[in-house]
């Protein structure tokens, strides 16, 4: 980047010297023609024909160097660092903010705009340097020549004038647009189609489309309009004052108080003058203006720094789980909301023990092991891991002998090895690992079917396979099977998009591999799930509802204690009798 920055500078500076060089040699060009000496006529016309091709030279590389700097610095860079950041959050909360997401669209949207700043500070600079030396050549002649400064900038502002009347145009039309983008959408899209070409609504949605796309373009049309003429009206001003400097040259020249060179070098200063301004004021207002991508992004850094040095404790893991994980009267609410998602949960998972949690959509079963898994931090209580509070542990430490599958499980698009092995990156290349973690998935069948095997690209839109929601799924409950190790494996609705024979044979797995961890380092395995004749045979079944635990107690238990999870297995079974 500092090299580029040296290039750029050199490149600037160049350019500046182009211009004084080019309206000098071309005075002196008209002057020695003028006054029939030939030899310093042709030696000025070559300078300043090499100082005109030097100027296009320098343009087009100072241009390009920009733009491949700009996008090489915005996408490879800025937006790695980004990335980065956001890695090192400890939670996921972040995610879920307005504040936070809205900064993030703006930066992830404008990378290049946000390293343009440099660039256009470095062209205000260049451009107040062409106008000094282009106003030094005009005053050389007439002080009263510098008067073209003040009318040069008449254009200027007027033109400024109309590009905000088309910038509110472009705000105020802006919801007619996205209806438009909208409706389009639908049309095109294949989920969207076959409705339409059932209901015939086809016709109306054209119809729609087509009066938000004329209501914004007639707007749209206004405002240019407007900006039209005020550019109009700036020009005719300039124009004037133009006519007033060449004919003041002209009139000094015919009486001998200058030379033809000085009337060719006001011709060519007022011209040029307009079009320096212009660039110079344009510069400074798109510098000025990078701060709306520039204080973003120092905010997501701040943030992000502020995140880390607030959450991540330093504490080891256990090697082994002797007690198991507790949890003290932990509370949570989202953020931006008033109702807690956790209202003073106390539990505890004993070590090597499978924990069932069980209730209705939206009782926080979700919330509960987001908050073992460290992806969210308690508003109070504590979570205790044997005896170590959770936050003291070190959180990339605690995810790695965690291990996970969630409802929303991912869909990565990459091989079918690589959106396994993605699950312990130490073993993303190992097949043997791989092989192992598929076989606890029960999607042997799955690799065999795909043409490439473990090597078949996965997902349409990169050119490969696209699989069903519930193959998607086993591919994540076998990323979720990599590690081998974990002290806390959590299935949060692992088996939502399988049919009911293949959910039982995962189970059936799980719970043997859960015991397995269980023996191996006294793993907590804690089962989400809505079927309860699949959770019947967990050690302890946790039952929430509205943030709360109502019951908790084994399977016979809770049916014998006739409470809430008695009353919504009863429904769960007379539910599938009827089927």
């Amino acid at each position: 980047m500092s090299r580029r920055a040296g290039l750029w500078l050199a490149f600037v500076v160049g350019s500046v010297a182009v211009v004084g060089v080019s309206a000098l040699s071309l005075r002196a060009t008209v002057d020695a023609t003028s006054e029939h000496r030939r030899h310093d006529a042709v030696v000025a016309a070559v300078v300043a024909a090499v100082a005109y091709a030097l100027g296009i030279v320098i343009q087009q590389s100072l241009q390009s160097l920009v733009n491949v700097t700009l996008d090489r610095v915005g996408r490879l860079e800025l937006h790695a660092e980004i990335h980065r950041d956001i890695a090192s959050i400890e939670g996921i909360s972040h995610l879920e903010q307005t504040e936070f997401l809205d900064r993030l669209t703006i930066v992830r949207s404008a990378s290049g705009k946000v390293m343009a700043w440099f660039w256009y500070s470095v062209l205000a600079a260049a451009g107040m340097l062409e106008l000094g030396v282009m106003l030094l050549l005009l005053g050389t002649i007439s002080p009263w020549l510098l008067i073209l400064l003040v009318f040069a900038a008449v254009p200027v502002w007027f033109n400024h004038i109309g590009q905000g009347i088309v910038a509110r145009a472009e705000v105020d039309v802006a919801e007619a647009v996205r209806l438009q983008q909208q409706l389009f959408t639908i049309a095109v899209q294949a989920a969207g189609t076959k409705e339409l070409m059932l209901s015939g609504a086809g016709p109306d949605i054209v119809r729609r489309q087509g009066e938000a796309w004329h209501d914004a373009e007639r707007r749209r049309h206004r405002a240019q309009l407007s900006a039209a003429a005020l550019q109009f009206a700036g020009w005719a001003v300039f124009a004037v004052c133009f006519v007033a400097s060449v004919g003041l040259v002209a009139y000094r020249t015919t009486h001998g108080d200058g030379t033809l060179g000085d009337l060719v070098l006001t011709v060519m200063g007022a011209v040029s003058l307009r079009q320096i301004l212009q660039n110079a004021v344009s510069s400074a207002l798109r510098t000025a203006g990078a701060n709306r991508y520039i204080e973003p992004l120092l905010w997501l850094r701040g943030y992000a720094a502020a995140e880390r040095a607030r959450t991540d404790g330093t504490a080891t893991p256990p090697q082994l789980l002797r007690s198991g994980i507790t949890l003290d009267g932990v509370d949570f609410r989202y953020p931006g909301t008033t109702a807690s998602a956790l209202d003073r949960v106390s539990i505890h998972l004993p070590a090597g023990s499978v924990v069932a949690v069980v209730g209705e959509y939206g009782s926080g079963k979700t919330t509960l092991v987001k908050l073992l898994l460290k992806l969210y931090r308690p508003d109070g209580g504590r979570i205790r891991v044997d005896d170590i509070d959770l936050q003291e542990l070190n959180t990339a430490g605690w995810r790695r002998r965690s291990s996970a599958v969630f409802q929303d499980f991912a869909r990565f698009h990459t091989i079918m090895s690589e959106t396994v092995g993605l699950g312990d990156l130490d073993a993303v290349d190992d097949p043997a690992r791989i092989d192992q973690a598929l076989r606890a998935a029960d999607a042997e069948d799955l690799v065999r079917r795909l043409p490439d095997g473990l090597q078949t690209q996965l997902g349409r839109a990169l050119g490969g396979v696209e699989l069903s929601e519930g193959q998607w799924q086993r591919t994540a409950l076998a990323r979720a099977s990599m590690r081998l190790d974990p002290l806390l494996f959590v299935l949060d609705e692992p088996t939502a998009s399988l049919d009911a024979p293949s959910e039982q044979a995962v189970f059936d797995r799980y719970m043997a591999r859960a015991r397995k961890l269980a023996a191996d380092t006294g793993a907590v395995t804690v089962v989400v799930s809505h079927r309860f004749s699949t959770v019947a045979d967990a050690d302890l079944i946790v039952v929430m509802r509205d943030g709360r635990i109502v019951e908790s107690g084994s399977h016979r238990r809770l049916l014998e204690s006739g409470g809430l999870y008695a009353e919504m297995y009863g429904i769960q079974v007379r539910a599938y009798a009827m089927e």
